[in-house]
């Protein structure tokens, strides 16, 4: 590339994997810091004002003093970079305009071409020779990442402050005035989510890797292309790994071409001259530049084909190169790993390797059967629970530990997934990475459902209520919290009955036998439950839940603390600071939707519970199935019912006007919408919306068209387009579209196209959303529909149910 400019560095050498250039002002080089979470997992973390002592028999939560928050020392540099590579052939001029883009970008580049062309090469090239940020480089893959995940990482790259997540606004003030420059590949978010991202580092540089151009006008992008014709043949020649063969260079020419200088295509030629096994290379034809996958597949070994079956099932997610050895019985997995990344067939990352997206069809032609589940789960569940596995290295296997479960679920062995995710959760807990953690537990509730495994019910019902607390979705750890202690004393766990009990004061109170307005009417929703009945159910009997006052009453404590467990108000140390902001988790939250998470949660209890929860904003429904749940389930289980069900009823339905309450006092975070906690505090008396009274006449629905917010907080404009029809803008990965409603009297459907990881159609995707009375909320149910050859996995397919509520 020539001479180094004044704003380029030369890659220094090393061992290829922490090392940095030379830089003007830097305190430190050499280093690459990402602070990881090591030691016991009972140990405790400080999560926004909250602490919590992490526990395999349900964790602890204390709310602290803003002074009794750890305090972040800066790091002299934030230096967190990928492993080093050698210079990208034939990127000289999109470094310059990569170069050129960030210094006239205003703080936001995209750089976007299709798969294969280079971007990942790029960019970590990038990090490395490009002038840095005066306050460092940080590089991050968003491969499976939640926003709030990788807001932390920056967080912890620019700061030491070991098992500590701080909240939203102290993140942003902390990272508020550091000049980085953060290079984010994989990127797969939408512009919401963006945004969110970017939000958490305002004076930061980012600059983004992915398919497609999503920010038109909101930034400057670099398009990358497939090489010109003279670095094509220099790249094919380098990975020949010697030189070209004699009276072949008109037909390798020829292969560039119809390459179209793809990087990847060429890689995956010379591989497939390299292992032909002959004594001269010969390149393949040029007509079969289009067909290499399957050529490379014929001659590839026993052992080859089991690791990339492995990396198949596994759809992407990385993967140690140790684990693969043992996975796959293979004594040389370094050697194996590294020969399948020559040949194109898997991707080398920062914590190990991952299966090429376009290689899965042609597994799954050749290897029908997908990984056992049940290998993989004894395995990562053996290897969770070994001495000297960190919170940081099963933090990096996440997504891998997610997909094991799912696949022992639906292969029957659910048993196998609750052990596996009650294996990793306290350490993903600990890890800080609320987003993965958030996945594991609501997995292991599923698989814990199936199995009826009440100790895992209670578990993980409790987990997710903490989780919730943290983030600041107080109704919803209300509701789960309720469970958890109802739960516990079944299976006699005092030491989890009680945790969940202390932690009930840090969020609204539940008044046991009380099923809220519209109790009784009898008729059950989609999701209503088993039981369906008529009449409100009576009062709970005393099962050890802590004395709640009256919604409005004077026993609220001070700051949003309401009566402890023993009926007094918290000590002066716990109910002194203001209700907690939601932690940096809540940028994007990942958890599902109010009617869904409260369904799941509620199903712990019993299985009419599960009906009542999941019904989300429909009360009355609600109430009767939670009737019908207590009965079958015996009065031991009434409070989780009546609890889950006061919560849903009174609260379910305003949590947008709450939170529109606490925008007011100056308490809600504005920006993205993702996991704005329903709270109060800061610059008033908490207050807690009145009950709703049900109207004596019923009101027509007033049409679809509105601004409108789903169960996880995501706002968006549902319009009208005449003719009783509404069109909802969609964005994806796939291209931009709209869903186009129709219908009448509160009814309303969609239908779009559900598309695979290529892009492909694959099937339908139906919505129908039924308005309430008072078209202030609506019923949404999803179904993905999808017919499979073998070669492809449909994960979303299947029904979901939502709750919509009207915002303006």
């Amino acid at each position: 590339m020539g001479e180094p400019d004044m704003h380029r560095r030369e890659p220094a050498g090393g061992d290829g994997q922490n090392g940095s250039g030379p830089r003007r002002g830097a305190g430190r080089t050499g280093d690459s810091y990402s602070a990881s979470v090591d030691g016991d997992a009972s140990g405790p973390v400080v999560v926004g004002n909250h602490n919590v002592v992490i526990d395999g028999d349900g964790s602890h939560v204390t709310l602290i003093a803003p002074q009794q928050r750890p305090a972040p020392v800066r790091r002299e540099q934030a230096v967190l970079l990928p492993r080093r590579q050698r210079e990208p052939i034939g990127r000289e001029r999109d470094l310059d305009a990569l170069e050129a883009a960030v210094e006239e970008g205003g703080g936001l580049v995209q750089v976007w071409g299709p798969p294969g062309v280079g971007k990942s090469a790029l960019l970590r090239y990038a990090a490395h020779c490009l002038e840095p940020g005066r306050d460092g480089v940080i590089f991050l893959s968003a491969i499976d990442h939640e926003v709030d995940d990788l807001a932390q990482k920056i967080f912890e790259a620019c700061y030491e402050a070991p098992d500590y997540a701080p909240s939203r606004t102290e993140v942003q003030r902390l990272l508020a005035q550091l000049e980085l420059m953060v290079y984010v590949d994989d990127v797969d978010l939408d512009l919401r989510q963006l945004r969110a991202l970017t939000d958490a580092a305002p004076a930061a540089t980012f600059v983004l890797a992915s398919r497609e151009r999503t920010l038109l006008g909101e930034s400057t992008s670099v398009e990358l292309r497939g090489l010109g014709p003279e670095a094509s043949l220099s790249l094919l020649t380098r990975e020949l790994r010697g030189p070209l063969p004699q009276g072949q260079r008109a037909a390798a020419d020829e292969l560039c071409t119809l390459a179209l200088g793809i990087p990847l295509l060429l890689l995956r030629a010379a591989g497939l001259a390299r292992v032909d096994g002959l004594s001269s290379v010969t390149l393949p034809r040029p007509a079969e530049i289009s067909g290499l996958l399957p050529l490379l597949f014929q001659r590839l070994g026993a052992a080859q084909l089991r690791a990339l079956n492995l990396f198949a099932t596994l759809q992407g997610a990385e993967l140690s190169a140790g684990h693969v050895g043992i996975l796959c019985d293979v004594s040389d997995p370094d050697a194996l790993c590294t020969e399948l990344a020559g040949l194109g067939l898997v991707v080398a990352t920062e914590r190990g390797y991952r299966g090429a997206a376009d290689a899965v069809p042609e597994v799954r032609r050749r290897v029908s059967e997908p990984f056992p589940a049940d290998r993989l789960c004894d395995h990562f569940t053996q290897w969770a629970t070994a001495p000297g596995v960190t919170p940081a290295d099963v933090a990096d296997h996440a997504r891998a530990l997610e997909i094991a479960a799912q696949l022992a679920e639906r292969h029957g062995q659910a048993d196998r997934a609750v052990r596996l995710a009650r294996a990793v959760s306290p350490l993903l807990a600990r890890s800080l990475r609320v987003g993965v953690w958030g996945r594991l537990l609501d997995q292991g509730q599923r698989a814990a459902d199936q199995t009826g495994d009440n100790a895992a019910r209670a578990y993980f019902t409790h987990e997710r209520a903490v989780r919730f607390l943290l983030l600041g979705q107080k109704v919803l750890a209300a509701t789960l919290l309720a469970q958890a202690v109802v739960l516990w004393r079944e299976i006699g766990n005092s030491h989890g009955a009680q945790a969940a009990l202390d932690a009930q004061q840090y969020a609204p109170q539940v008044v046991p036998g009380h099923v809220g307005p519209g109790a009784g009417t009898g008729a059950g929703g989609a999701d209503a439950g088993s039981g369906a009945g008529s009449g409100t159910a009576g009062p709970a009997p005393d099962v050890g839940a802590p004395p709640v006052p009256d919604a409005g009453s004077s026993q609220v404590a001070a700051h949003g603390m309401p009566a402890g467990p023993t009926g007094s108000t918290t000590p002066a140390t716990s109910a002194a600071p203001p209700a907690p902001d939601a932690p940096v988790s809540a940028l994007h939250s990942t958890s599902q939707s109010v009617g869904q998470s409260s369904g799941a949660a509620s199903g712990s209890a019993a299985s009419g519970g599960s009906g009542a929860a999941a019904g989300g904003g429909a009360a009355a429904s609600g109430a009767a199935a939670g009737g019908a749940a207590a009965a079958s389930g015996g009065m031991g289980l009434l409070l989780a019912g009546a609890a889950a069900l006061v919560v849903i009823g009174l609260g379910v339905q305003q949590i947008q006007e709450w939170n529109r309450d606490s925008a007011n006092s100056g308490t809600s975070r504005s920006g993205t919408g993702f996991g704005d906690a329903a709270r109060a505090g800061g610059g008033g008396e908490p207050t807690w919306p009145d009950e709703p009274t049900p109207s004596d006449e019923p009101t027509e629905p007033d049409g679809l068209a509105g601004k409108w917010s789903n169960g996880a907080g995501d706002t968006f404009d549902v319009t009208e387009s005449g003719d009783g029809s509404y069109t909802l803008g969609l964005s994806s990965t796939c291209g931009g579209g709209s869903l186009e409603f129709t219908g009448s009297n509160g009814r309303y459907s969609a239908t779009t196209e559900l598309h695979d990881q290529y892009c492909s159609v694959r099937g339908t995707k139906e919505m129908t959303v039924t308005l309430a009375s008072d078209a202030q909320s609506a019923d949404v149910v999803t179904t993905d529909s999808a017919e499979t050859d073998g070669t492809w996995e449909c994960t979303t397919c299947g029904t979901e149910t939502d709750t919509w509520t009207r915002v303006e």
